[in-house]
């Protein structure tokens, strides 16, 4: 089969297709034939060597994409060949044709949901279900606030926020996003590029300010959060590319919790549940991935290129068959 192989770290360029032996399903494995992979910026960290967590090298990077059940394992129950499917985790990696899964990584895709739109739910949906509800622990009624929210993650927890029944705020750095994070259902959306974005968020509040932001760039907005917040108010930070210089005393000021979460951190009945919600969201239409771009698989270093730009809308997936 034809796979992504990456040999050293460093830059997008050391992402080589190449010809590799298809993987065989063992005992609680499944075989998985790849029609769209889905491309998160972690990928980008980890390629790159500075993730706190590396892989042995040579290596084929990826944990979402959507496709068909191919071969199962000894004792594989759940799944038969042809069963269209998503993932949320591989063992040998999604930027493949084929890509080797256990069973608890593979879940079922509506017949309603494309496959592209299948490989976006891994990472995105499942990071932004986790932060939202299992870390921030929001309600319906308070307000939630997401940072970026015209990006995979961004727009996933807008759908989810919105579908709980929260007053969902969010910020975007072009009239595309802005425009793309009110029809996936924000009920305001603020400029990330007006330099009094934060002032302009307190105003529909009232000046009480947001119970929940979702924080995918804490380097850059954390200390201005915090003094947003209404009291009790939690922040779950989801992603960050530096460091930040916090007032402590704006989170003593209204009793706020810090939430910092990675998705490889969930406990399995957690993660189970997790992916339970989302397959439901999917069936009854409540949740509709959008698709940003779309490149072949020999294109994956473009691809990574694509997902670490400024202003991305929605989810950049490779598909093996173009």
């Amino acid at each position: 089969m034809k796979a992504i192989l990456v040999h050293e770290f460093g830059e997008p360029n050391v992402l080589r297709l190449e010809e590799v032996p298809t993987p065989r399903p063992g005992p609680g494995q499944v075989l998985v034939r790849m029609h769209a992979i889905g491309i998160n910026p972690v990928e980008t960290y980890i390629r790159a060597g500075t993730y706190a967590r590396l892989p042995a090298l040579p290596y084929t990077p990826g944990n979402d994409g959507a496709g068909v059940i191919e071969q199962i394992g000894a004792d594989v129950n759940e799944f038969k060949p042809g069963d269209r499917v998503y993932t949320g985790g591989s063992l040998s990696g999604t930027y493949a044709e084929f890509a080797l899964c256990k069973t608890e990584q593979v879940h079922r895709l509506p017949e309603n949901v494309s496959f592209p739109q299948g490989a976006a739910m891994g990472t995105p949906y499942a990071t932004a279900y986790r932060g939202l509800f299992q870390r921030a622990d929001a309600q319906p009624g308070e307000t939630v606030l997401i940072h970026g929210a015209s990006g995979g993650v961004g727009t996933a927890a807008v759908q989810l926020a919105r579908a709980r029944g929260l007053r969902v705020f969010g910020t975007a750095g072009s009239d595309e996003g802005l425009k793309l994070a009110r029809e996936q259902g924000a009920h305001e959306m603020f400029d990330h590029r007006a330099p009094d974005h934060f002032e302009q968020i307190m105003k529909p509040t009232g000046g009480r300010g947001v119970d929940v932001i979702v924080e995918l760039l804490a380097n850059v907005n954390l200390g201005k959060d915090l003094t947003i917040l209404a009291k009790s108010g939690r922040v779950a930070i989801i992603g960050s590319r530096g460091r930040v210089e916090i007032d402590p005393r704006d989170t003593m000021q209204r009793d706020v919790d810090l939430r910092g979460m990675i998705l490889s951190n969930t406990p399995p009945k957690e993660m189970a549940s997790i992916h339970a919600a989302l397959v439901a969201g999917l069936e009854n239409g409540a949740l509709r991935p959008v698709i940003g771009k779309e490149f072949p698989l020999a294109e994956a270093a473009q691809a990574h290129r694509a997902v670490m730009e400024p202003g991305a809308l929605g989810k950049i997936v490779l598909l093996p068959d173009k």
